[in-house]
């Protein structure tokens, strides 16, 4: 079975009752995102951080604490903040720069033990409707890749 295929209304019941781990999910995900390389459709991938995570949040489900969204796989727009993660906005200006804080909707979402895999490419600055002006290259359409995904965040 594919996990990435499922969304994550049949895949909570699958970690809740032990069929599947976390682990194994976002194992699943980076071998995913691995073979997607050429889609150019992230700018950083959290591997060693997500396996971290999710071998918490399987703990966290074997002792039934588990927050709302345990097993919950996001990536966030890179103009969005994650404690010490480099967040560039798809610029070169901020090619460098380290968040010093979370945004609140990462608070929010850890909290609720969603896992984060990493920070997708965007046009710079968000301001833009193709994908195409990112200082980090054009995203591919996963479908058609002589196609633009479409939107500012690919």
């Amino acid at each position: 079975m594919d996990l990435t295929r499922l969304d994550f209304t049949q895949i909570q019941p699958l970690l809740l009752n032990g069929s599947i781990s976390c682990l194994q999910l976002v194992s699943d995900y980076l071998k995913k995102l691995n073979e997607g390389t050429s889609l150019n459709a992230f700018i950083s991938i959290f591997a060693e951080d997500a396996q971290i995570r999710a071998q918490e949040i399987d703990a966290r489900i074997r002792q039934k604490r588990a927050g709302k969204l345990a097993g919950l796989i996001i990536a966030v727009k890179d103009n969005i903040l994650v404690k010490g993660k480099r967040t560039t906005c798809g610029s070169k200006i901020l090619a460098d720069f380290t968040a010093p804080y979370n945004a609140t909707v990462i608070d929010n979402l850890l909290k609720q033990d969603a896992i984060l895999i990493g920070k997708t490419n965007m046009d710079e600055f968000a301001m833009g409707s193709s994908n195409e002006n990112s200082f980090f290259g054009t995203v591919k359409n996963p479908l058609d890749q002589s196609k633009v995904p479409g939107g500012s965040s690919g």
